[in-house]
């Protein structure tokens, strides 16, 4: 099996996808249910140090659910796989989609460049917003350099110093534009966070609306995604899979409480495990958009060098042992999430866990990461 290994955003991973299987490890046992699986990887993962793992299987109309350990660290409540938790960079799968809908609505292209709908706001001596397309934007190939990794906005988020701060996308950009070029437009795939901050930005601009409303109007709504949502507001609302700032042996810190304006268009949504399914077998299967921009969605940049992985918009092609599949993953303050998913969407695997403290290749995260592709192939 090839290994699965996503960019990161340079010297912190704080919302990018952060699945990783390192060399091929043996398939699981043959004998084994895919959701015994993604079980015995949530298990393992929650004895390496996450408070708590859930996780789902979806074969067609089969669903299984599994859970390990705690939802509520302090209170010993148990993970509910029914539970809603930050979803992070899956967040720009639905950015993604609002703006393929768009273009199917002829009201913009993917080949538009930002100055077409965003004049001067990327408008510096080393980058120029005149050269970069919206599609360079949605498969991270527009040479912005990533503003995350900034001290102004990491201190802050890592250290979870305000939650209620008002970070507006334009400031973000703005920080971002203080540093270099990671290369030419459509030179080379960088993931960039910076980049949806952008599409959200283009989004207002050709619709008049906010992204979390025409994300509301054109997906949730229409999907019935009902435990899913795109707050501007830090504070959890009903039932929530808690979230921890956990290092070494000191206890988790609880961080369920962050800073969505920090992550907004690239980081800020909040779901479920069926939810998220959902969304994603919509997405992948033609169900939100007509052919051609369901063509465009999967038309991939390679990052692999056999050319078997790539970047979509919004999504990643991944080689596994059992064949390709589409999938994404986040992390955010608190929670990392994975999904896989085949072409047609009949085969999911979903996993989230309720840890992360902005350094991705945990021991916990490989132990879980590897049970979903294991979990998947099994399927």
């Amino acid at each position: 099996m090839k290994s699965l290994r996503i960019p990161a955003l340079g010297a912190v991973l704080s919302l990018a996808v952060t699945a990783f299987v390192g060399p091929s490890v043996a398939a699981a046992s043959e004998t084994e249910t895919a959701a015994e699986i993604l079980r015995a990887g949530a298990e393992r993962g929650v004895d390496n140090g996450y408070p708590g793992v859930i996780g789902l299987v979806r074969d067609d109309a089969d669903t299984e659910y599994v859970h390990a350990g705690r939802g509520d660290w302090y209170r010993k409540v148990p993970a509910d796989p029914e539970t809603r938790f930050r979803i992070g960079s899956n967040t720009k799968a639905f950015i993604a989609a609002v703006l393929l809908q768009l273009e199917a609505e002829k009201r913009l292209s993917l080949d538009d460049t930002l100055d077409t709908w965003l004049p001067r706001v990327v408008d510096t001596g080393d980058h120029d917003g005149s050269a970069i397309t919206v599609r360079q934007l949605l498969n991270h190939t527009s040479g912005l350099p990533e503003y995350m990794n900034d001290p102004r906005v990491l201190v802050s988020y890592t250290a979870n110093l305000n939650p209620h701060k008002r970070w507006r996308p334009q400031e973000l950009v703005d920080i971002a534009l203080d540093h270099a070029p990671t290369g030419a437009p459509g030179e080379r795939p960088s993931y960039s966070n910076t980049n949806y901050q952008l599409a959200g930005m283009v989004i207002e601009a050709v619709t008049g609306n906010s992204p979390d409303l025409e994300v509301r109007e054109r997906i949730l709504t229409p999907l019935g995604l009902h435990d899913t949502d795109f707050p501007t507001d830090p504070e959890p609302q009903g039932d929530w899979l808690r979230g921890y700032f956990r290092v070494g042996g000191l206890p988790p810190r609880d961080v369920t409480v962050s800073n969505v304006q920090a992550t907004g268009a690239a980081g800020a949504m909040v779901s479920t495990l069926d939810d998220l399914a959902r969304f994603e077998r919509a997405l992948l299967s033609g169900e939100l958009f007509p052919e051609p921009q369901l063509a465009e969605l999967k038309n991939i940049v390679p990052i692999t060098e056999d050319g078997s992985g790539g970047i979509g918009l919004g999504v990643f092609l991944t080689e596994t042992r059992c064949g390709p599949a589409w999938q994404h993953s986040g992390a955010v303050l608190g929670y990392t999430t994975l999904w896989l998913t085949s072409d047609d969407g009949s085969k999911q695997v979903v996993v989230a866990a309720n840890e992360y403290h902005l350094i991705g290749g945990t021991p916990r995260e490989q132990h879980v990461a590897q049970a979903a592709l294991d979990a998947y192939c099994a399927l």
